[in-house]
């Protein structure tokens, strides 16, 4: 006869794993869009939460779930976990996006945006057409199911039903930041130092050539050398994505399990 009590705690491994999985879908920016709706994420997870569950022996103790407030801090600990996970190993996106917004307002499109079907927001259209791109590449890289591997090896560094979180200072964190910042400006110098070149120039010419309109001639001009730009560093900015990837969520994971 099965024990109630073994079934109770098997409940709840699978609501646990299903909420550190559902942190992951609301951080991490392949499953975010607008159209993958709420209820589906939900579902998703709990799919997940049962397959990745044969892997994982050690049932929770129930303690916790005698009150109200335990049931609470142990699934806002769990949801914590995999928001963390999404929005570390999500970083690399975001330094693509920001560096393509730098490029677009060194082109001139500063004022040029275009509605994100992610977040439902205006955000600028050479940040966009980087994030879009470099979304791409990492759905053809397979990161999408590193990412729920990701969460799957986090139950051996979190294990399910530990009760409190200890956020321990990690200088590491700083200089990881650090890192992707230089990863930006590594995509974002060349089109600074190429148009600014392209402003000396177009002094040159106005002083050389009072009758010819700058304005006119310089708009046209910086947008077409930097979309050439674009076609040549972008390739390379996805390379250098492509080896971050990995990173990113090594980094994640030993960044999770200094919250124990």
């Amino acid at each position: 006869m099965t024990d109630p009590s073994a079934l109770s705690s098997l409940l709840v491994v699978y609501v646990l794993l299903s909420l550190r999985f559902a942190g992951l879908f609301f951080s991490s920016p392949p499953f975010t869009a607008s159209s993958l709706p709420l209820p589906l994420r939900f579902w998703l997870a709990f799919l997940l939460g049962v397959l990745a569950l044969p892997g994982k022996t050690e049932l929770v103790s129930l303690e916790l779930l005698e009150v109200p407030l335990g049931v609470l801090l142990l699934g806002t600990k769990e949801f914590l976990v995999g928001l963390g996970l999404g929005f570390l190993s999500a970083l690399p996106l975001y330094v693509l996006q920001i560096g393509g917004r730098v490029i677009g307002m060194q082109m001139g499109f500063g004022m040029v945006n275009v509605m994100d079907p992610m977040s439902q927001t205006q955000v600028p259209i050479i940040g966009q057409f980087s994030f879009i791109v470099g979304m791409w590449f990492f759905f053809f890289w397979d990161g999408h199911l590193l990412l729920i591997q990701a969460v799957v090896e986090s139950l051996k560094l979190i294990p399910l039903g530990s009760p409190f979180l200890l956020f321990r200072a990690n200088p590491e964190l700083g200089e990881w930041l650090q890192h992707l910042f230089i990863l930006s400006m590594r995509m974002v110098l060349p089109f600074f130092g190429t148009l600014l070149l392209a402003d000396v120039g177009l002094g040159f010419v106005a002083r050389t050539v009072p009758q010819m309109n700058v304005f006119v001639l310089g708009l046209p001009l910086k947008v077409g050398l930097g979309f050439f730009l674009l076609m040549v560093i972008l390739p390379l900015a996805v390379d250098l994505l492509h080896s971050e990837i990995s990173k990113a969520l090594l980094f994640a994971l030993e960044r999770m399990a200094l919250w124990q």
